[in-house]
């Protein structure tokens, strides 16, 4: 079967380019299917789907967008209608890859139409902010950043090179075959480098028994891929062993998952094992872009991009309550495991972040404000000690097999 890429853009003002890419897609042996969300001037290039029918996708036509002559309108419209139109034609077999080029407008409607499709479905976007931060683009999805180096404008020696490496990519992207996927029960689990020890070491333990363990980095967009994963019913468990990203919720840090972290695991009733690993520190980038209310605070610079600081007793109180309460609303079993001995690598004994009371202070809002329910496991170990992770895998172990804590 012959092989269809998508390609999304202006075909106004971004025609040339994007028929370079046709042809050299094309060259390769592969179709094109070409969305047109240009609202500017005339198309100069053929679409397969043409700005008319995405507009009426979007809930407008596109005289009514010329006519109101507002760019942020219609960049919205077009950007609705695209990911409806592009869902149903990837569901449907229509396309098997998606490319899109552009500055900011096009990277946000290409990329709005991208984030509805599924993991593995293959979707590149050469863009002129390809290098900047693209949490806003990228979300959660598996959706490559091609850097744009000159803009998306005409084809020369710069942007030849560009366009004709960005097809190589989406075809083989899209011819590469996957190994369907198993029977295993999938199993997420929080990791941050101060609890991959930890985590790891519990990861081999439940793939001893035949489950399949996903790893989240927890860097904000970590917790919201595995949030989205719990909230479209694909993980039979949670390892949720590294939960510092509430620590940048309430201190502004920068890895943040925003305040609905954890909401879709009891939604669902997914099995959980809860620690609160990693709450001990907030994340910055490079020292100076520290808050300068936060001066007189503990720092760690961890590398030279990222700067550690220690939360209070007052932080971590608040973190503690917010764990509780989120395990509180779930309908599945929960269980949560405290480390006396500290929550990470940096707060062990001896070590920059070691502070026993501001533990203490999440480990007793935890106690005081989670239902009785809920059993609360202490271990008088730090996080990342070998019985810690042994005991978490076989408590989450215990809950998938409907008993209590797996035997050792």
């Amino acid at each position: 079967m012959k092989r269809i890429i998508g390609m999304i853009g202006a075909m106004d003002t971004k025609g040339t380019e994007f028929a370079f890419m046709k042809n050299e897609i094309e060259r390769r042996g592969f179709g094109v299917y070409v969305f047109d969300t240009g609202v500017i001037g005339e198309p100069r290039l053929h679409s397969d789907i043409p700005r008319e029918q995405i507009a009426a996708e979007g809930g407008s036509s596109l005289e009514e967008l010329i006519s109101l002559n507002d760019r942020g309108k219609a960049m919205g419209i077009m950007s609705s209608g695209a990911a409806k139109v592009i869902e149903k034609a990837a569901s449907s077999g229509v396309i098997h890859g998606l490319v899109g080029m552009g500055g900011t407008a096009g990277t946000a409607v290409a990329s709005s139409a991208m984030r509805e499709l599924p993991i593995g479905f293959p979707k590149l976007i050469v863009s002129t902010v390809a290098a900047g931060n693209t949490r806003e683009y990228v979300g959660t999805k598996d959706i490559v950043m091609f850097p744009a180096v000159v803009d998306v404008s005409g084809i020369n020696r710069i942007s030849r090179a560009i366009f004709t490496r960005a097809a190589g990519a989406i075809c083989g992207m899209t011819e590469s075959e996957i190994t369907p996927a198993n029977d295993r029960k999938l199993i997420a689990a929080s990791m941050f480098g101060n609890t991959t020890t930890c985590v790891e070491r519990a990861k081999a333990q439940l793939e001893a028994e035949k489950m399949e363990v996903l790893v989240f980095h927890c860097t904000g967009v970590g917790g919201q891929t595995m949030e989205s994963l719990a909230e479209a019913g694909l993980l039979g468990g949670i390892l949720d062993l590294t939960t510092t990203e509430w620590a940048d919720e309430i201190a502004g840090g920068v890895f943040s998952a925003g305040s609905k972290r954890g909401d879709a695991a009891a939604e669902r009733g997914i099995p959980q094992v809860i620690a609160p690993g990693c709450v001990d520190m907030v994340n910055f980038h490079a020292r100076a872009t520290v808050p300068v209310q936060y001066a007189s605070r503990n720092f760690y610079e961890w590398n030279p991009n990222i700067t550690l600081m220690r939360t209070t007793p007052e932080e971590n109180m608040r973190i503690g309550r917010i764990l509780a309460e989120k395990a509180n609303a779930s309908s599945g079993p929960v269980a949560f495991l405290l480390p006396m001995r500290g929550v990470s690598i940096l707060g062990s004994p001896g070590q920059p972040f070691w502070d026993p009371d501001a533990d203490r202070a999440c480990f007793d809002a935890i106690r005081k404000h989670v239902k009785d329910s809920i059993p609360v496991y202490e271990m008088d170990v730090n996080i990342n000690d070998p019985a810690f992770a042994d005991r978490a895998a076989n408590l989450l172990k215990g809950m998938l097999t409907d008993g209590p804590e797996a035997e050792h």
